[in-house]
């Protein structure tokens, strides 16, 4: 395996097709795609500071690294990479790749990054920007925190777990998502999502749960959270309160109080949902 110490590149396609390379504390300066098309990189300390650093490659190890502002677009079309102790500054990292593992990353701008990836395991990751993880498929989070919105549009198959969620309209138009052990916070909470579930989560949200299929709360706490699961079918186990309940479509609602319950005939079959106040047994 031949190696690169301490080496700067610059130029377009600097390294293009590069196989089966070590490089330690190398930098990338100007120049797109310098690494495409390669393939068994194994990458320490190095920084890329200018676009497409890692397309179109296979089987690439990234440790201690830096994508800057301005690499921005850095790896797409790209499959079985790991980032560890990474940080990445540019948005629009990750598009329709796979194979994906992220361990103790930081990613400053993660404005429409990881877009139509499948396969992808996050570990302690923390993310700011918004449309994080759009359209991506077969996702396992553990200790994501995120601070940006409309997270998850469109996700298929994800697992979460003790995960701390800032964003509104998380979760829209998802499929078989599963939260563990987490905060989330932001109105708008999995509208026209199939099959949602949240274990023992602590959420927040105005008009949180709505036009959903197959809603399940289990031991979850509902905090400032008002017109929830209009017009969604609901099993629901809800620790304490929850502020108001409007006219959803179906299923059972247990919770200590409710502070609001609001059920239009003229809109929902009251018949099908069950409502049960603990506080009232």
């Amino acid at each position: 395996m031949e190696t690169f110490e301490r080496k700067i590149f610059t130029g377009e396609r600097a390294l293009f097709g590069a196989r089966d390379l070590t490089l330690t504390d190398c930098i990338f300066e100007d120049g797109e795609s310098p690494l495409k098309e390669s393939a068994g990189l194994t990458l320490r300390g190095c920084s890329f500071r200018w676009k497409y650093p890692l397309w179109y490659g296979h089987d690439i190890s990234l440790r201690d690294c830096v994508l800057t502002d301005a690499a921005r677009a850095g790896i797409w079309y790209t499959e079985n990479i790991s980032l560890t102790d990474t940080v990445i500054e540019a948005p629009k990292t990750f598009r329709r790749a796979r194979g994906i593992n992220l361990t103790n990353v930081t990613m400053t701008n993660a404005a429409e990054t990881l877009w139509a990836c499948r396969d992808i395991t996050l570990q302690n990751v923390s993310a700011k920007g918004d449309y994080l993880l759009m359209n991506a498929e077969d996702v396992t989070a553990d200790h994501l925190l995120l601070n940006g919105n409309y997270a998850f549009d469109g996700a298929k198959n994800v697992i979460l777990r003790s995960s701390k969620l800032f964003t509104k309209d998380a979760f829209w138009n998802s499929e078989n998502v599963t939260v563990y052990d987490s905060y989330i916070t932001g109105e708008y909470l999995g509208w026209n999502a199939k099959h949602l579930t949240l274990v023992n989560c602590t959420v927040e949200s105005l008009q949180g749960f709505c036009y959903i299929d197959r809603l399940t709360l289990q031991n979850c706490k509902l905090i400032n959270t008002t017109l929830a699961f209009e017009y969604s079918t609901v099993d629901a186990d809800i620790t304490g309160a929850v502020d108001s309940v409007l006219n959803p479509a179906g299923g059972t609602i247990r919770a200590d109080h409710i502070g609001q319950l609001t059920i239009d005939r003229d809109r929902v079959d009251p018949t099908k949902t069950t409502v049960i106040v603990r506080e009232d047994a």
